[in-house]
This record gives structure tokens, C-alpha cells and sequence, in this order.
């Protein structure tokens, strides 16, 4: 019956690269992805999955469901849509988004025979405020058994790990006075960023390596003879795990209040982004996907390579089981969020690795529908993972 899977992709390949390209000429950034989002829907309920939009009070998400209404797993495939400022699909989520509802409606043909469920996720905004973190939040994923994604990179590689990540701003607020004829009645809230700064390079030294600071001043006064008063810094705070990252983002909190006292500011401490958790890969899952992404005639499969990059699966992956996996575009080397990256999305040779991104993602569902080792080896894990990480 496996074999059935190739047979429903020939039928549907073309669809699916024509969808993937469509996508790719008309970028949307995070949660404006409207037309994306009504290209997947209609792909979607074309194959007769009933769809709910605007899921966790976003707009350009969706919910799609085939249900065999038999007993058996829910199998969970992630798209993602949302586009980078200036570059467009410069991070491939046209064909993550397409490989993604692909997937779900290959195994959507053989579900009524094998029992279970497929759902397919649409999930906005990866690049800056993701979905996904609300969706774990809410109990999207209360009645789904396991959930993967795949992302398209310079080559292919094993699932792993993202680091845990926090969006923070400090807004300084101090008082105006002329720069020149009476700085003493002036508070200046730049003078307190430029203090947060100084005090977040003298703590570096003391963070392990994984931990990464980085930030930019987003306002920082109107005029050089005017002291500034008011001032913004915002930072994105990561660490290998969620409990370290919250240490760290305390010690960081701690020098912009030292910073405010220095200097007779104040601080207004906010997060303008959503919190992401840092991945955790379900080993299981990972090397079944790889197995049946070798099976497609995918020539090799690179161990997951360090990242310090965070993503919005990582919360996913604390609720249920979960991989992020990458397939290669065989181009070693090519650099993700450029053009160049968005540009080699719509080749020929990319269609052909997005049908067997989305062959393989199907397959692995239908394993673990059909065998209740290799299904109950996952759930296993999780769990395992869940009281280890507390």
C-alpha cells in the first residue's frame, strides 16, 4: 500500500509545484500571508479536508482535518508561508508550506483504509512572531499524536536542536533639556541604552558559549542638541535550553535596571516577540523520517548540524513529538534568507525535491499508522523526554 503513495504523488506533483512557485511570486510577510494562506485551503479542500481559518486569533492561520473516522494516530504536517522583508521566499517557506499539504492530502488517500487522522496546520509568522507558540499554548495539539516539518536547505540533514529564544525591549524614559546650555536638567535615555550595552558585552565573559545576545537601538533621540528622552533597545536572547535562557534573561534585565539608575531613567521592560522554546528533537521520529527520505532517492542525509538559530517548532516539540528536518536543494554552501536562496526554490530540480519531501513526510506517516512499534517507540520517548526535562 506504500507503494500507493507514489502513485496519488504523480497525480498531484504538478499541482503542487505550480502552488509552491505561485507562492513564491507573491511573498507576504508574517501574518499578512492571505493569498498563500488561501492557495493551501484551496488546495486542501479540494481533497476534501474540512478547513477552519483564523485559528489562535490569527488570521492567516488554518486547521485542516481528514478524518477516516476509524480509530488510529493524528498525524500533524506544519506549513509554513510567511516571506522575508526585501528577499521574499529567501527561506524556502513556499516549498515547506507546499511539501507540508502535500504530504497531508498523499496519506489523506489511504487513511480511510488504515484509520486515523491527517491534519495539516497552517502556521503564520515563523520569521518574527510564529504561530506555533500559541498553538502549543492553546491545545492545537491536545488531539494530535506526532507533528513534523520539513525545511529546505543547502543540503539535507537530520533533525536537531534550535536554541531556546526570548524577543525583549527596554524603553528608557528620561527628560529633555538643550545639550549645550543646560545638560544638568537633562536625563538622557540613550546615555541608558548605551549603559545596557556595556553591561551586556561585560557579561558575555560570563554565559556559556551557547548563549547569544544581540540587539540593535531603535530609537535613540530626534536632534544632537536636544537630550534624548526617550530610547529603545531591542534584543533577542537564546541559550541551548529554556531554564538556563530564563537565567540569563534575568541577569540581563538586571543591567538595564542598573542602567536606568546610572543614568535617572527609567525602564519599561517588554517581550515585543513571541518566546520560543528550544527543540527537541524525538529521536525515533527523526530516523524514521530519514529512512524514508533516503527512500526517495535522496543521496545522503548529514547529522544535524549545530544551530544557534531558534525556531517556533521548539514549542511544538515540548508538546508532542516532533522533528524539523532539512532536505538539500544540492546546493552546498547556498545561505539562507537571500535571494539567491529564493531564486533556486522554483527550479526544476527543486520541484523534484519537494515531491520527495512531500513522498517522504507521507511515508513516515504511514509507518506510524500502520506499525504500532515504531508508534509506540515514539510516544515512549516523549514521555521519557517529558520527565526528564521536568
Amino acid at each position: 500500500m506504500k507503494d500507493q503513495l507514489k502513485q496519488h504523488l504523480e497525480t498531484i506533483q504538478n499541482k503542487l509545484w505550480n502552488l509552491s512557485d505561485s507562492i513564491y511570486h507573491e511573498p507576504e510577510l508574517g501574518d499578512q500571508e492571505y493569498k498563500s494562506m488561501e492557495k493551501l485551503v484551496a488546495f486542501l479542500k479540494e481533497h476534501h479536508f474540512a478547513v477552519e481559518t483564523g485559528i489562535v486569533g490569527r488570521a492567516t492561520s488554518f486547521k485542516a482535518v481528514y478524518d477516516s473516522k476509524k480509530e488510529g494516530p493524528t498525524i500533524a504536517y506544519l506549513s509554513e508561508y510567511d516571506a522575508l522583508p526585501g528577499v521574499g521566499h529567501g527561506c524556502g517557506h513556499n516549498m515547506i508550506g507546499t511539501m507540508s499539504a502535500g504530504a497531508g492530502v498523499l496519506l489523506s488517500k489511504l487513511v480511510d483504509e488504515l484509520g486515523g487522522r491527517v491534519v495539516v496546520l497552517g502556521t503564520p509568522a515563523e520569521e518574527t512572531n510564529g504561530a506555533k507558540v500559541p498553538m502549543a499554548e492553546q491545545g492545537i495539539f491536545d488531539d494530535i499524536d506526532v507533528a513534523m516539518i520539513l525545511h529546505p536547505a543547502d543540503e539535507s540533514y537530520e533533525s536537531g536542536d534550535s536554541l531556546a529564544m526570548d524577543a525583549i525591549q527596554f524603553a528608557f524614559s528620561g527628560q529633555t533639556s538643550h545639550a549645550a546650555a543646560s545638560p544638568e536638567k537633562g536625563i538622557n535615555a540613550l546615555d541608558a541604552v548605551i549603559q545596557l550595552f556595556n553591561g551586556i558585552n561585560a557579561l558575555r565573559q560570563h554565559v556559556t558559549s551557547d548563549v547569544r545576545i544581540h540587539g540593535i537601538i531603535k530609537e535613540g533621540g530626534i536632534a544632537a542638541n536636544i537630550v534624548p528622552d526617550y530610547a529603545v533597545a531591542q534584543f533577542y536572547v537564546r541559550a541551548n535550553n529554556r531554564s538556563y535562557l530564563d537565567e540569563v534573561v534575568q541577569k540581563v534585565k538586571n543591567i538595564a535596571h542598573g542602567a536606568a539608575l546610572v543614568t535617572g531613567a527609567t525602564v519599561e521592560i517588554t517581550n515585543y516577540e513571541l518566546s520560543y522554546d528550544n527543540m527537541l528533537t524525538n529521536q525515533t521520529l527523526s530516523e524514521l523520517f530519514t529512512e524514508n527520505l533516503l527512500a526517495t532517492g535522496v543521496e545522503k542525509v548529514l547529522k544535524a548540524k549545530d544551530s544557534y538559530g531558534s525556531i517556533d517548532m521548539g514549542n511544538v516539540s515540548h508538546v508532542v513529538p516532533a522533528i524539523h528536518p532539512y532536505i538539500g536543494l544540492d546546493s552546498p554552501g547556498l545561505v539562507a534568507h537571500t535571494k539567491e536562496f529564493a531564486d533556486i526554490t522554483i527550479t526544476e530540480n527543486s520541484h523534484q525535491i519537494l515531491s520527495k519531501g512531500a513522498l517522504a513526510l507521507a511515508s513516515t506517516g504511514y509507518e506510524l499508522l500502520t506499525n504500532k512499534e515504531i508508534f509506540e517507540k515514539v510516544v515512549n520517548e516523549f514521555l521519557e523526554m517529558k520527565r526528564s526535562h521536568g
